[in-house]
């Protein structure tokens, strides 16, 4: 079973801050800087603590430390994606 998969652009300075609360949530979600240069994170999400992610994101949203945040298909789950990163 794979992980929901996310992507979110964070506020650059803010970074440190998004990924040390979502850090503190045992087993929440994983995160990984996808594009640092351009703030754009990956997240890749258990099934079972979904709706605990969605609902911090919300509130970095809210807040406008995130922004632009898409669930799309499991980059893990295309071998060609993972040969092509």
């Amino acid at each position: 079973m794979y992980c929901i998969y996310y992507q979110a652009h964070v506020n650059i300075p803010q970074t440190w801050f998004v990924t040390a609360i979502l850090r503190s949530f045992e087993h929440c979600s994983f995160d990984r800087a996808l594009k640092p240069q351009e703030g754009i994170l990956e997240f890749f999400v258990p099934q079972d603590t979904n709706i605990y992610f969605l609902e911090v994101m919300n509130y970095f949203i809210e807040k406008g430390l995130v922004t632009n945040l898409k669930q799309l298909p499991n980059r893990l789950q295309d071998s060609q994606a993972v040969v092509n990163c």
